[in-house]
């Protein structure tokens, strides 16, 4: 019986400190500042909303986050669609990339969980997202600049 719970214990702890790994590790992803910043220059020249977004749940004063989390996720998925279709330039971090797309799905998740019980959580989750979106887009600007520079 001791070992059982122990096992089980140990497991959870494990989940528990995995996840937070996780999410520590994608927060910093997020936050690292690159030499130039291309988000801005990739979403005016694709017509990407999530400056908007961003800019909108830092009003405050947003009254349908659902219309915002749609935005996010088209920008989503051009971002990815044009993300694959670029020439990679140099090695790049494929498990990065992995991360910050589960990471994309679980904070989508817990803003359909959230919104109707904890708007606030649902606004920070789509921050978080919205951050994602400007990553990948920033990430392809770089690729496209240094095929170009190249």
């Amino acid at each position: 019986m001791a070992d059982v719970v122990a096992t089980v214990i140990i497991t959870v702890s494990s989940a528990l400190l995995f996840g937070y790994w996780f999410r520590y590790t994608c927060l910093l992803i997020l936050t690292a500042k690159t030499a130039q910043d291309y988000a801005c220059e990739v979403a005016e020249a694709n017509n990407l909303c999530f400056p908007k977004v961003q800019s909108k749940l830092r009003e405050r004063a947003v009254a349908n986050l659902d219309r915002l989390r749609d935005c996010l996720d088209r920008d989503y998925i051009l971002v990815i669609y044009l993300w694959g279709h670029t020439t990679p330039s140099y090695a790049e971090g494929v498990l990065e990339k992995l991360m910050l797309a589960i990471d994309y799905r679980m904070l989508g998740a817990w803003y359909r969980v959230s919104c109707r019980v904890f708007p606030n959580a649902a606004r920070h989750a789509l921050e978080e997202m919205s951050l994602v979106v400007a990553h990948f887009a920033n990430a392809m600007g770089e690729r496209v600049a240094n095929t170009s520079a190249a």
